[in-house]
């Protein structure tokens, strides 16, 4: 699912026309913004539902710090400052200066209240900053969640969901909606604190946690995949029709973390969920460094068209090739960088022992962390 996630963050910054619009015909363009024009904040709030998912998931008794934050650095870190520097080197028109790009090597630009700065240099870097919070304050968000009781977790559930909301309609109510930025309905605070501001994002890591207690003390409710991915495309509609800022991460919160926690209790049990093939493994392996090499093929792409529109057919291929050639760099980012770093510095963390509740069907793999 990782891969799909990717995808559709790939779609989204596709259907901005100040990346690329190859589309000679304007209707058509207008409609695949429609139809994407929400997709890159469904894919990052499945990023971090997913995170607190997996590392609750995979959270084992007396694990020391330090090993664990050596993994969860070594997974971002060198995949980042690599894409960095090939962003400074090719596009270095669009960086910006020191105070730009600085912050930007270093994951601190998401803090920083100044639009030019926390979406900058290879753009996508800005969820690394909230990444980065998750791990640090895992241990301790863990302390709390392993520590609730079981028959209040979906109590806690809507108590942290609740707390995105109430967070969004503060945002909404009290902070200044003008000067409005150009691209969204929004001021440059309001887009800062409603959706880069790592803290906000931590709604979501805690509702992935939740979800892996939930699943593991038995207390899932049963919901198919087909059902999960019903009630994300209601949310996914939902979020085209409510004030643009719920659209961000309220109406698909829930959904997402119902459509995780339906994959992986399939999963867990070895019933069918179309993930577990080969091609999709080495996918949902590969799509963290597709993610960040995605945003650098599409600048390449817009200084290669230059402003050049083509009938539909030649565009959607257009777009097409530049999807082929990312998850290529991608695959070349994962094999060159990613996979000998995590296999040479990480270590390989010790299996745990404890199973779901539901129990895993015999013989079945334990793939959560690897194709969910």
């Amino acid at each position: 699912m990782r891969f799909y996630a990717a995808a559709l963050v790939f779609c989204f910054h596709t259907s901005l026309t100040k990346m690329v619009d190859p589309f000679a015909d304007r209707d058509f363009a207008d409609g695949y913004g429609l139809l994407f024009g929400k997709a890159g904040w469904a894919g990052v709030s499945f990023f971090f539902i997913l995170s607190g998912f997996v590392l609750a998931w995979s959270a084992r008794p007396g694990e020391r710090l330090g090993p664990f934050y050596r993994r969860r650095l070594l997974k971002i870190y060198p995949n980042h400052v690599v894409t960095w520097a090939l962003t400074l080197l090719l596009f270095s028109s669009t960086v910006g200066g020191v105070s730009v790009w600085l912050p930007n090597l270093f994951l601190v630009h998401s803090w920083i209240p100044r639009l030019d700065t926390f979406v900058s240099v290879n753009q996508p870097s800005w969820s690394l900053c909230s990444e980065l919070l998750f791990y640090l304050l895992f241990p301790l968000l863990w302390r709390w969640v392993k520590n609730l009781r079981s028959g209040r977790l979906w109590a806690w559930f809507a108590v942290t969901f609740a707390g995105l909301l109430l967070t969004q309609i503060v945002i909404d109510t009290l902070v200044p909606a003008t000067p409005r930025l150009t691209e969204w309905p929004l001021s440059e605070t309001q887009w800062w604190l409603a959706y880069n501001i790592p803290p906000l994002r931590l709604f979501e890591f805690v509702l992935g946690m939740l979800m892996a207690r939930i699943l593991r003390e038995g207390r899932w409710i049963g919901l198919g995949i087909a059902p999960a991915l019903a009630l994300t495309g209601a949310g996914y509609a939902l979020a085209l029709a409510v004030p643009w800022q719920y659209g961000l991460n309220v109406t698909l919160a829930v959904p997402l973390a119902l459509l995780v926690t339906a994959v992986a209790a399939a999963d867990v049990t070895g019933r069918p969920t179309g993930l577990r093939g080969r091609a999709m493994t080495l996918l949902g392996e590969v799509s963290f460094a597709f993610y960040l090499v995605h945003y650098l093929v599409l600048l390449a792409v817009q200084d290669l068209l230059d402003g050049r529109r083509f009938a539909t057919p030649v565009a959607l291929a257009v777009l097409a090739v530049a999807f082929v050639v990312a998850q290529l760099l991608g695959w070349l980012l994962y094999a060159a960088v990613e996979r000998p770093v995590m296999r040479r510095w990480a270590g390989r963390p010790r299996k745990r022992e404890d199973t779901p509740a539901s129990g895993p069907a015999p013989g079945a793999p334990r793939p959560v962390t690897q194709r969910v």
